[in-house]
């Protein structure tokens, strides 16, 4: 985590949106590199979100930096587009987590790879704890 937010809440919860929506960017690739005979239909799917989270995460820059630019002075409309933002990135997350316990369970190069099994695994905690955070400082 980046420490130029101070105590601001949307730029702290922005800073790790942008940190782990690039982690979830990069898991697809991971996947798909580890399992190199994963079925089409995952490796279409990974490719997706692969291109919806680099989208997400170029939004969530976008708003750091119009943060930035109002030097601590967030309106209500800023702040509520925020907090939508934020809902999106966190369903955006569990979604991806549900696609990673899809492929564990029925992915049968998955099944026969212990160490794609350990690295899915990871990557649901993962994004996991990108959730936890979030609504920590969402909540605090």
């Amino acid at each position: 985590m980046q420490f130029y937010y101070g105590n601001q809440m949307p730029l702290r919860v922005l800073d790790e949106a942008e940190f782990w929506k690039h982690q979830e960017e990069e898991h697809t690739v991971v996947i798909r590199e580890l399992v190199a005979n994963l079925e089409q239909e995952y490796v279409n799917a990974l490719k997706e979100w692969e291109g919806a989270f680099a989208e997400t995460h170029h939004r969530v820059i976008r708003y750091i930096e119009t943060v930035n630019r109002s030097k601590g002075q967030v309106s209500q409309a800023l702040y509520q587009d925020i907090m939508q933002l934020t809902a999106f990135c966190l369903e955006q997350s569990n979604e991806f987590i549900n696609l990673c316990r899809t492929i564990m369970k029925e992915s049968e190069p998955v099944s026969a790879n212990p160490t794609a099994k350990v690295v899915l695994n990871h990557i649901i905690v993962e994004s996991e704890y990108f959730i936890g955070v979030a609504q920590t400082i969402l909540y605090q």
